[in-house]
């Protein structure tokens, strides 16, 4: 076959901004269809519970149950599929959901913790942290599915001190996916059921007869789940709107060649509208890295999903210097950022904008995917200029402490008093004033 078709772009091109703008725009706006067809369903859910649930699984996922009951998966069933699987996929479903685990624990550690002290008047001020009773996590199970989304939404819930854990994950035709299953093993889910799309966010979110209303929403899912989590947003807390993956390498050019273009493949498997991006100064570098898509890209078994999402959202892009490359990063703020460069502590400073940062070229981004720690869970389609990683505080929440000592009612009352006249809020001064001496 020909060759990767992918744009070629340079910064000092006059019509860079353009084309650069051509490349960065997405499907943001949302099908009206699908939106539509979302309200439906999570009307009809939130009105008959169970049995609209029911019906929806049936009709989307050719699964037919007598009973909610029969869509959900005992302890056992985990168990069981944990024992089942390959020793050497157990081995690593282990050991990454460890390394998850932990990074999640210092993250705890560092700001998940209540605090308070005591100024001069002896008035009490703090924080009490506390974790959300009941979340619920959404694992896709249409296209692919993902056991690594498992560890990276339940652990961190876990390690917050969630109540409870309920796992949603549709299994078309019935099939289930052994390695999701051992996955909410190791992540210690509470409860699974086999039922997806915007029915299993609305019984999420409303609750019904067999399903308990949660507090939180969090894990990926095709549009109309992404749909049905912007709509129950208010009923219940959600992570983010995840849009398509996103990978942005800055490389120097001291990469080997094929590294980097097998990690712009990386991305670009996952979605037609996956978006992957190289910048860099070095225009050899560049020619050797398109030589190397061409070569590589015919082993990949998802070749023709690879070569849509490139021609449609992927660049090589020449840029006049590092410090530009990490300029137009910031731009992008994209989802999955690799400074692939031989002196990575140097370009790392200038990044302000982007979901996760790998430095150096040995962390491709697929460790950060499955095993490294940090979580997966990133903003995507530029929303990492104000928003960050699913973490621990995702699953917690906070709540202001005051105690006020005699001496501190009277300098904070005569304050709170001043304000609130100005305010017009009499009752609010009367209340303040009445506590002064």
């Amino acid at each position: 076959m020909s060759g990767v078709n992918i744009r070629r772009l340079s910064t000092a091109d006059a019509d860079f901004e353009a084309a650069f703008r051509r490349v960065l725009h997405g499907s943001a706006e949302q099908d009206r269809a699908i939106e539509a067809r979302v309200g439906e369903i999570l009307a009809d859910v939130q009105q008959r519970g169970d049995a609209a649930v029911l019906e929806y699984t049936h009709r989307f996922d050719g699964v037919r149950a007598a009973s909610m009951a029969a869509l959900e998966l005992k302890p056992d069933d985990l168990q069981a599929a944990l024992a089942a699987i390959p020793a050497d996929q157990r081995d690593a479903l282990q050991a990454a959901a460890h390394r998850v685990r932990d990074y999640h624990q210092r993250q705890l550690d560092a700001c998940g913790r209540s605090w308070s002290y005591r100024d001069a008047d002896g008035n009490l001020l703090g924080q009490k942290v506390t974790p959300l009773d009941r979340v619920g996590i959404y694992v896709p199970g249409g296209k692919a599915a993902y056991p690594s989304s498992v560890l990276m939404n339940a652990l961190p819930a876990q390690v917050a001190g969630v109540g409870e854990v309920v796992m949603v994950v549709p299994t078309p035709r019935g099939q289930r996916n052994p390695l999701v299953l051992a996955a909410a093993a190791v992540a210690g889910v509470h409860r699974v059921f086999t039922i997806g799309g915007a029915q299993a966010v609305g019984a999420l979110a409303y609750g019904t007869a067999t399903i308990a209303a949660v507090d939180k929403i969090t894990g990926p899912g095709n549009a109309y789940v992404a749909s049905a989590k912007r709509r129950v947003f208010g009923k219940v807390g959600i992570d983010m709107i995840a849009g398509p993956s996103e990978i942005l390498v800055i490389a120097d050019g001291s990469t080997p060649p094929d590294w980097v273009a097998m990690d712009l493949f990386s991305q670009a498997e996952h979605d037609e509208l996956a978006q992957s991006i190289l910048l860099s100064p070095d225009a050899a570098f560049l020619d050797a890295v398109s030589a190397s898509m061409d070569r590589l890209v015919a082993e990949m078994p998802r070749e023709a999903v690879i070569r849509a999402s490139l021609a449609g959202r992927g660049a090589l892009i020449l840029t006049r210097s590092m410090e530009e490359a990490c300029e137009i990063s910031n731009t992008i703020a994209p989802e999955h950022l690799e400074i692939s460069a031989a002196d990575p502590q140097r370009w790392e400073p200038l990044l302000r904008h982007a979901g996760a940062i790998f430095m150096g070229a040995y962390t491709s981004e697929s460790l950060g995917d499955y095993c490294a720690g940090p979580n997966h869970v990133l903003p995507t389609a530029g929303t990492a200029r104000f928003s960050s990683p699913l973490g621990v505080y995702d699953f917690q929440k906070r709540s202001s402490l005051i105690e006020v000592s005699e001496a501190g009612a009277q300098g904070l009352g005569r304050i709170a008093a001043e304000l609130a006249y100005g305010e017009g809020l009499q009752a609010h001064a009367r209340a303040a004033e009445l506590r002064l001496r």
